[in-house]
């Protein structure tokens, strides 16, 4: 079964078990997805599916960094609960170990020198790693690795 697929399965239990933030979240997601899909007239694999995902949770996290902020700690809860229903849906995470070592067989396989050859070594991890590991975190171990 397709991401999509699952998500479109998960909406009509939701909508049978009665969650509202649940399917308010699923339907969010699905909305996403469609204006992807119509934008760019094509059909979205799980790759793209996951990278609408990852962008959505980027976002919740930045909202509740800036409602936490301005001391609007019911927003922030709310989109905490939409969060968490978000990251159900990515694939299991990568230990911060096994990223090490991919980024070091990355900067071993690219031959990069120094931190000048940083966009090879994201050109070979990104593809890798995209959903499994907080591709910023990996900037950051690859420019410490290029910079030894």
């Amino acid at each position: 079964m397709s991401l999509k697929e699952k998500i479109t399965e998960d909406m009509k239990a939701a909508m049978r078990a009665r969650e509202t933030a649940r399917l308010a979240t699923i339907r969010l997601m699905t909305a996403a997805i469609k204006q992807k899909e119509v934008d760019e007239r094509i059909e979205l694999n799980d790759d793209h599916v996951l990278a609408i995902i990852e962008k959505m949770i980027k976002q919740r996290k930045d909202s509740i960094t800036q409602f936490e902020a301005g001391a609007r700690q019911d927003l922030a809860d709310i989109e905490k609960a939409e969060l968490a229903i978000l990251v159900t849906y990515m694939p299991a995470a990568l230990s911060e170990a096994e990223v090490q070592a991919e980024v070091a067989a990355a900067v071993a396989a690219s031959g990069a020198a120094g931190p000048q050859d940083m966009g090879k070594v994201m050109a070979i991890l990104k593809p890798k790693l995209a959903g499994r590991a907080d591709m910023t975190a990996v900037s950051a171990l690859v420019k410490a690795a290029l910079t030894k």
